[in-house]
């Protein structure tokens, strides 16, 4: 019995220590990922600009409402998209129906491209003159890496004509 007592008072006391052991190692690991993780283009915005205090409440105000702001017009994105999409499978196209949703679409991809102006607009506010010329220069960088990667290659033909490719079947 004495035997038996040591080795179940061994096995908790592993249990114990192999489960603090976990917890502190995997606990500090994802504490130290998050501090070393950045938020992307806010981050990035801060840094190179070098706000000081008072630009920095003002600036994570500005984006925190930015953020809420986007959420909202993608959600309705989404929607409208879904809505869309579920009529693929309805035996008669109602073609009005679908101008109308698609319509309702690009209006609200309007709505989140002049969110997005805007939002550079007020953090162009928080800005002194060094901080305005350096962010604009980010702006033109940022859109023109974009379009580069967005950019294809034509496809061409055997005669060096463009053509689109092949259907699948």
């Amino acid at each position: 019995m004495k035997k038996n007592l040591l080795l179940y008072i061994l096995l908790v006391f592993l249990i114990v220590v192999n489960g603090f052991f976990l917890f502190n190692y995997l606990g500090s690991s994802d504490k130290i990922e998050n501090r070393n993780r950045s938020n992307g283009p806010a981050d990035f915005i801060v840094k190179e600009l070098n706000f000081d205090g008072d630009q920095m409440l003002e600036f994570e105000r500005v984006n925190r409402e930015h953020h809420h702001k986007m959420r909202r017009i993608s959600r309705n994105i989404k929607q409208l998209k879904d809505a869309l999409f579920n009529r693929i499978s309805d035996v008669s196209l109602n073609e009005n129906s679908i101008d109308s949703i698609t319509t309702l679409i690009g209006e609200k991809e309007k709505e989140k491209d002049m969110e997005v102006f805007y939002h550079f607009k007020d953090i162009q506010e928080l800005c002194n003159d060094k901080q305005k010329e350096k962010l604009k220069k980010i702006i033109n960088d940022a859109l023109h890496k974009r379009g580069k990667k967005e950019q294809r290659p034509p496809l061409r033909n055997g005669n060096g004509e463009h053509r689109p490719p092949p259907p699948k079947h």
